[in-house]
């Protein structure tokens, strides 16, 4: 008898360990879709395919990214779906496979840039194999998305659904050209949001492990409602079954502007800002390394209109917290140009509340180049700055400072995060305009008081060096 109950009290113990792993079993084939065919049946009229034809020098670019050196020796590991050039480096002619979708009755389509950049002719190809000429009605490169249009009525369009309410983890579709093999439908999950892979300032994917390839770019990438929560855009070389997609939420903004005005205008600040480092907040008197840090005010722009100075660290933007100086980005590319905006920053240690009237982003063009020219106290050898260097590093014409020539080997500066090109521009606080300013400002440092370096490097990045005197 008491081993009767010791078989059974086990028994007891097993099934109530057992009963838990049984439903999590059940849930989770229930989170299985059974198939995808009525989503793919549905969506499927809603899909096209693009072939386009440009001029070519010599083969172009693309093929001697892909004939020359197959899917190996990118830098940067990103793949763009540009799809089949021509196989003949010679040809002046190359053609490329993409795919896009409906948006509207009336024959307005979706597309990445990259597949029709550049295009002399564009073709549409409909589910039902019938061929249309596209016109280009915008395109945006910052986001690599374009609207092509094809001239017919009565099309079947595919519905935008919130990127910002799919989940990780959730079941998505593909549907595209991979290799031009059209209508292609492919499953997987999200893996992934908020991806950033080095392709602009806007970089926000979304990441699947559903099979995309070159001949998917532009494509749409659907949730088990059949709508649009993505536009395939970008693959790994080396990660196999990796994907990018711009987020809908993102798109449709840029899609509703290109429609409307055939191109994009976003907010504009005018300032140059990083992320918030301990030491750039020690620095500005922030009890927190949250925000982002403003390390240049262009003159005549929003932010200086408004009164904000460089060394302020924004916290916040109409009451929505900002952490990081792509989500600061990201934001004001969102809002209206125009548009008043409130800004809360922490300047000196107090807060301050700012408003905005926020002006058109300007086009990007900032190259940054390397130049080479005794030593100070710290180990650097040190030059003013003048319009010609500031050209070739990028600085802004008629900046004040010293630029780096030299670093001391084995020297504190050789130690410190410093390179040769960097701007001194701040010894504790304090403004540098030239090397006798700067030597009065050593001569006047007391045995074992800390010297504070703001060092600005290119056209946005600052950071604060430390150094100690004897």
């Amino acid at each position: 008898m008491k081993y009767m109950k010791q078989i059974i009290f086990a028994i007891m113990i097993t099934g109530l360990f057992a009963l838990p792993a049984m439903a999590n079993e059940n849930q989770i084939t229930q989170m299985v879709p059974a198939s995808f065919s009525q989503l793919a049946e549905h969506a499927r009229t809603g899909v096209v395919n693009i072939q386009t034809t440009k001029t070519i020098q010599g083969g172009g670019r693309v093929f001697q990214h892909f004939f020359g050196s197959p899917f190996g020796n990118n830098k940067d590991g990103m793949e763009r779906f540009f799809s089949f050039p021509n196989q003949n480096p010679q040809s002046r002619k190359e053609k490329s496979l993409g795919s896009g979708f409906i948006i509207s009755k009336d024959g307005y389509i979706v597309t990445n840039n990259h597949v029709i950049k550049d295009a002399d002719q564009i073709k549409v190809i409909l589910s039902d194999d019938k061929e249309y000429d596209a016109d280009i009605i915008g395109t945006d490169p910052m986001t690599d998305l374009a609207l092509i249009k094809i001239d017919v009525k009565n099309l079947v369009p595919l519905k935008f659904g919130s990127s910002s309410n799919a989940k990780v983890g959730t079941w998505v579709v593909a549907i595209g050209s991979p290799f031009g093999l059209e209508q292609t439908v492919t499953a997987g999950i999200i893996s992934a949001k908020g991806r950033i892979i080095g392709s602009g300032p806007y970089d926000d994917f979304i990441q699947t492990d559903a099979s995309i390839n070159p001949g998917n770019s532009g494509g749409p990438l659907l949730n088990l409602e059949g709508e649009v929560i993505g536009i395939n855009t970008a693959i790994i070389r080396s990660g196999q079954g990796i994907g990018f997609a711009i987020p809908s939420d993102l798109a449709t903004g840029i899609i509703d502007q290109l429609t409307v005005s055939k191109q994009v205008s976003r907010g504009w600040m005018g300032v140059a800002i990083q992320d918030v480092t301990p030491e750039l907040a020690k620095y500005s008197g922030s009890k927190e390394t949250s925000g982002v840090y403003v390390a240049k005010v262009y003159e005549e722009n929003p932010a200086h209109k408004a009164g904000i100075k460089a060394g302020d660290v924004i916290t916040m933007i109409n009451g929505k917290k900002i952490d990081t100086s792509r989500g600061l980005t990201v934001t004001i590319a969102n809002l209206k140009v125009d548009e008043t905006i409130k800004v809360k920053l922490i300047r000196k240690g107090k807060e301050k509340i700012v408003k905005v009237t926020l002006g058109k982003r300007p086009d990007e063009n900032s190259t940054i180049s390397a130049i080479t020219g005794g030593y100070d106290t710290f180990g650097f050898m040190l030059k003013p700055v003048d319009n010609d260097i500031a050209n070739k590093l990028g600085y802004p014409e008629g900046i004040k400072g010293l630029i780096v020539t030299q670093i001391k080997p084995e020297s504190p500066a050789a130690k410190s995060s410093v390179r040769v090109g960097d701007l001194l521009i701040e010894f504790n606080h304090k403004k540098i305009s030239s090397p006798a300013e700067y030597q009065s400002y050593l001569g006047k440092l007391k045995k074992q008081e800390l010297a504070q370096l703001l060092f600005r490097r290119g056209n946005s990045h600052v950071f604060v060096v430390h150094f100690g005197k004897g």
